[in-house]
């Protein structure tokens, strides 16, 4: 999404009422997160005015959801250019489709253990081995993690797979004072795999992770390049510790500060059916993938367009840093 300081006009039209387009309404899904847009057709070319009504809400209630669309893989990557720059990865899986490079299909992500001798069951139990570890944002590891993610989905179970979405600002404004003033000052560690359970004896994704280690210092707290807002920047899955504390008072800090980012007045659920499409700033929440519906026997199969993000940047005006394995804009 488009990159620039933030202005008091910017941060009450995040904060606002959205815009009026006729026959397109946005409803509210939950109290603090989430909103979903009708009268929308994602495939046809959009007017600029549809386009800022997307932005402001996406700004304003973090993650939108459109439902009925008939999207290909080419509307797709369409409807993601007109809020960034897509991302080209540099390696998907199988599954993602090879005439579009800015797609990655989310079954890739099944081919991941048996690339390294897991079935996929067992290597997400040793990635996600407690109830805060799946929470994440995009590439939160990198330097400049997506500012944006569009996700559709293409076939669903008939039951199960709901993904949560989580409300950093809203999470950060429900701090008490005190807290909100000593956390503006803090910088964590965000590595690429935090937490494996390595396998007995041989592991070959352990060694896979210490040859391809990706980390970066972000501040605990970053200001929304687009609203000003300050926003808790915690997740599960790729925070490693707080910087220039101890080890326990890191674990103890984190635990807290992650329970709060992810209390439930905060955060948002949404069933998916064919058609769907949701739109999130990566920058303002995290997300929590299905872990329901493996017995249901059913496929999933969902296609993602990532947004290029920017180096985040502290309450003090200081960047995150690149510590191994990433530089901005390079993929």
């Amino acid at each position: 999404m488009t990159t620039h300081r933030a202005t008091a006009d910017q941060t009450e039209r995040a904060e606002g009422v959205e815009l009026e387009v006729p026959g397109v309404e946005v409803r509210p899904a939950a109290g603090h997160i989430g909103a979903e847009i009708t009268g929308v057709d994602l495939a046809r070319p959009l007017d600029d005015a549809v386009v800022a009504l997307i932005r402001r809400t996406l700004l304003r209630w973090k993650v939108v959801f459109f439902r009925g669309q008939d999207l290909d893989h080419a509307g797709h990557v369409a409807f993601a250019r007109r809020f960034g720059e897509p991302v080209v990865l540099g390696r998907r899986g199988s599954a993602s489709p090879a005439g579009f490079p800015e797609v990655e299909t989310t079954a890739d992500r099944l081919e991941l253990g048996g690339r390294f001798g897991m079935e996929h069951e067992e290597w997400l139990r040793r990635r996600r081995h407690t109830l805060l570890r799946g929470w994440h944002c995009d590439h939160g590891a990198r330097i400049d993690p997506p500012a944006a993610t569009v996700l559709r989905a293409e076939t669903v179970p008939p039951y199960g797979g709901d993904t949560t979405w989580a409300n950093l600002a809203a999470a950060y404004a429900g701090l008490s004072a005190p807290v909100r003033a000593f956390v503006d000052g803090l910088r964590a560690e965000h590595r690429l795999g935090v937490g494996y359970q390595p396998r007995p004896g041989d592991d070959a994704y352990l060694r896979h992770l210490l040859d391809h280690q990706v980390a970066s210092v972000h501040p605990l707290v970053r200001v929304h390049p687009e609203t000003g807002e300050r926003v808790l920047f915690v997740n599960g899955y790729y925070l490693e510790q707080i910087t220039d504390v101890s080890r326990p008072e890191s674990a103890a800090l984190l635990e807290m500060l992650l329970e709060q980012a992810v209390r439930p007045e905060y955060t948002v659920r949404f069933r998916w059916e064919p058609g769907s499409v949701a739109f999130w700033d990566n920058r303002a929440t995290i997300h929590l993938a299905p872990s329901d519906n493996a017995h249901v026997g059913s496929p999933r199969i969902m296609h993602r367009v990532m947004l290029a993000g920017e180096v985040p940047v502290g309450v003090d005006g200081r960047r995150s840093e690149a510590v191994v394995g990433t530089k901005a804009g390079r993929w």
